[in-house]
């Protein structure tokens, strides 16, 4: 039987943004609701669709992209949020980004000046890179470091 001030809640984390499960069972968790009755709720919201990893691992990974963070990032990050491999597989095969590009335009926006001064300030740029998920192939390429 699905408690209503569960299912209450649950809607309402809903209605501002998209959850993980994970997510969902630990907020609801924190306003002190039986794990069982979590359970059955959001299992009945996942049945019907209201609920979706795959759409809230989509709606991160869009999110990610426009602020300029690169695939390591978003695939950690979706992880730590409890989606599986699989979901995260599917989440990165239906959407179409040039990472190149994407490094390169995080690059630009955050260094205008592309002439590196010195070797402090290069392993500053290849952290800055590093730290927003872009690979070693991509920073290469993008810093024309070969």
């Amino acid at each position: 039987m699905i408690k209503k001030d569960v299912k209450k809640a649950a809607y309402s984390l809903l209605a501002r943004r998209e959850h993980s499960q994970k997510e969902l069972m630990q907020k609801l968790l924190l306003r002190e609701f039986n794990s069982d009755d979590i359970q059955i709720v959001l299992d009945a919201l996942s049945e019907q669709d209201i609920q979706s990893d795959l759409r809230f691992g989509e709606s991160m990974y869009r999110l990610r992209v426009a602020k300029g963070y690169g695939w390591i990032y978003i695939a950690a990050e979706l992880k730590q949020k409890g989606l599986t491999s699989d979901i995260i597989a599917a989440v990165y095969t239906s959407q179409q980004v040039d990472w190149f590009l994407q490094a390169e335009k995080a690059y630009q926006k955050r260094f205008p000046d592309p002439k590196i001064s010195d070797q402090k300030d290069k392993a500053k740029r290849v952290r800055f890179l590093q730290y927003r998920g872009y690979s070693f192939e991509q920073i290469n390429t993008v810093m024309n470091l070969n």
